[in-house]
């Protein structure tokens, strides 16, 4: 099937506008590549140093025979989805050793919840904490003892952190491994509604923990669709798990046979043998459309607005939030996985999963099946699914046709003709809305604004009435909490909120939210326009906008604007947020860097890369050809 028109124009748009710096990225990753194991390049005190507590992997190591894996490892044993890797590196090392080579834990990166931390101090680490896994990552790769690498995390930061990270070692092969999601607890609707019960005062405390805890009950990821399971989903569409690995079930046989064949398959494509696969080449403008056509598909997560962004640049590719809306408008939408629908990720799998959606789709011309997958293979043997034949891991076709239309459905009868994701644009500056959850008839309002400068802010005053219908207050608002930006405060996700105006909307008011922060993943039936930039602490327009303005926000359309006189608008002064109180305790004197240092939204809310803009400017150092 030839190339969707979109698809092939909006590929083409990002390799012109990344050539520059794509081509500096390739030119560096190939001159890293090693002859032979890097670690022969070492000291006898150095490589003494890389092998002093192998064990029986030591002669191995010594001689620098064969490949050797550095594993990088978030597991804890607080968090359900990163439990189960607790014996991964023994499992890996066993692997090796049968294999003919070797692997070390090379490091461990943080791995922290935001289910944790939804609503306290601590959301205000949550985003740049990415930025500190990619560099905990370089740092465990650079001692130069490895061949490849094995990436084990799943959720929210940790992925785009592991996958930032090791694009910094772009001439190493690199495979994720991921965990598998818990199995089905009750109901995600049955949840939503004792959130939204205790929100209004209708459910005690002990109700609400009850409802939770029978949802979070086991090791695995959450099997909501949030940003956890859409970075498997993005994993498997730029080919970088074993196929099918994405949605198997912790601590089960298959899952380990899955772990074994990632050993084995990451000592197969190494600088060493004859099928070399460098995640630098893996990782290229084809793989980061199939990544925006992916979440557009499966109405994923709107974090990803960013974290695409950042793990493009890490790779040298440049993407902007028109490329995603123009690629999500093209993209029709083939799940209903909550917040998007009442299925989990358990009940998408068993439907035909993401085998089936990359069928679909490459038969739509919709992903490029010519990307370098890890596995050796091309997107079409990604979207195989694994089963244990006795003990033998084998692969089987992915199911036809839908096996459940409510969850998973074809590209001749989507869900809806375009994807989940819009990008919003206007007198308020640029934003991204996520429409797949959001019933038609809500995706427009035209209300006036009611300002807050927390999240807190708004729920206090939902507690004390005033966002009430009243003889003076028709009801009817748009919430806009502002303030919230990576340079204000690291831009908490703001997802404590959903419950709140979802109880307002269900009472006739109608409600959007408008911010500079970030919404969950599991962002939904609310119109939400989030990441709003510029953001409100670099004077951008939310930092204009008085209580009682009146705000358009129009998701089909794609704008959002303030109806004030533009001359009026010109004139006004922009209210810089007060952050003082959001710059220290609880660890965030450790981030001020970051705060200073970081890019906008649509930059990916980065700390680690320069403006694109300084490219333009004489600020290349002549000798290596990276920015001075």
């Amino acid at each position: 099937m030839p190339l969707h028109p979109a698809i092939e124009r909006v590929t083409s748009r990002i390799a012109d506008r990344s050539r520059r710096l794509r081509g500096d990225y390739l030119a560096r990753i190939d001159a890293a590549r090693e002859a032979g194991p890097a670690r022969r390049e070492l000291s006898c005190g150095n490589l003494a140093h890389g092998f002093a507590a192998s064990g029986v992997d030591k002669p191995m190591l010594r001689e620098g025979a064969g490949g050797n894996i550095g594993i990088i490892t978030s597991y804890n044993d607080m968090l359900s989805a990163h439990q189960p890797m607790e014996h991964y590196p023994t499992l890996i090392r066993m692997a090796a050793r049968n294999a003919g080579g070797s692997a070390q834990v090379a490091g461990g990166v943080p791995a922290m919840c935001d289910g944790v931390t939804q609503g306290r101090t601590g959301m205000e680490l949550s985003l740049f904490s990415r930025d500190a896994i990619a560099m905990a990552t370089a740092i465990s790769l650079s001692h130069d003892m490895f061949d490849a690498v094995l990436c084990l995390g799943v959720c929210d930061k940790i992925v785009p952190g592991l996958l930032i990270g090791a694009l910094s070692y772009g001439h190493l092969p690199v495979i994720f491994v991921p965990a598998g999601p818990m199995p089905s607890g009750i109901p995600n609707k049955q949840k939503a509604e004792v959130r939204q019960r205790y929100a209004l005062g209708q459910a005690t405390r002990d109700e609400l923990l009850e409802a939770e805890a029978a949802s979070y009950h086991s090791p695995g990821t959450c099997t909501f669709y949030g940003t956890a399971n859409s970075n498997q989903m993005l994993m498997e569409v730029m080919g970088l798990h074993m196929p099918g690995s994405a949605f198997v079930p912790p601590n089960t046989p298959l899952r380990d046979a899955l772990t074994v064949a990632a050993t084995e398959q990451a000592l197969r494509i190494t600088a060493l043998g004859n099928d070399y696969r460098p995640i630098g080449r893996t990782i290229d403008e084809k793989a980061i459309v199939n990544a925006m056509v992916g979440l557009a598909a499966t109405g994923g997560s709107t974090n990803h607005a960013l974290h695409l962004v950042a793990m493009a640049r890490a790779a040298g590719v440049l993407i902007d939030w028109t490329d995603l809306d123009e690629l999500s408008q093209a993209t029709p939408l083939l799940a209903r996985v909550y917040p998007n629908g009442s299925a989990d990720v358990n009940h998408f799998e068993a439907a035909g999963g993401l085998g089936l959606v990359i069928n679909e789709l490459l038969d739509a011309g919709l992903l490029h099946g010519d990307i370098a997958c890890v596995h050796g293979g091309d997107l079409r043997q990604q979207a195989t699914q694994p089963w244990l034949d006795d003990l033998s891991l084998r692969w089987r076709t992915a199911p036809a046709t839908s096996l459940d239309e409510n969850v998973v459905r074809g590209v001749a009868a989507p869900f809806d003709s375009e994807g989940g994701l819009r990008c919003l644009q206007g007198n308020l500056g640029r934003a991204v809305v996520k429409i797949s959850a959001v019933a038609p008839e809500l995706r427009r309002i035209e209300a006036p604004a009611r300002i807050f400068q927390s999240q807190d802010a708004l729920l206090a005053a939902f507690k004390a009435g005033a966002l009430d219908r009243n003889e003076g207050f028709a009801g009817d608002f748009v919430a806009v909490v502002r303030g919230q930006g990576p340079r204000a405060n690291g831009m908490p996700e703001l997802h404590k909120l959903t419950p709140t105006l979802a109880a307002l909307q269900d009472r006739g008011q109608r409600v959007a939210l408008l911010t500079d922060g970030r919404m969950s993943g599991a962002s939904g039936k609310v119109l939400a326009a989030i990441h709003v930039t510029p953001e409100a602490a670099d004077a951008g327009p939310l930092a204009k906008l008085r209580d009682g303005d009146l705000v358009r926000i129009d998701g089909d359309a794609g704008t959002m604007e303030a109806l004030v006189d533009a001359g009026a608008w010109a004139a006004r002064e922009a209210v810089r947020p007060a952050l003082a109180g959001n710059h220290v305790g609880h660890g965030r004197e450790l981030f001020a860097m970051m705060r200073k240092q970081v890019g906008s939204a649509e930059q990916g809310a980065c700390a680690l890369f320069l403006d694109e803009n300084a490219l333009d400017e004489d600020v290349l150092d002549e000798d290596d050809g990276m920015p001075a």
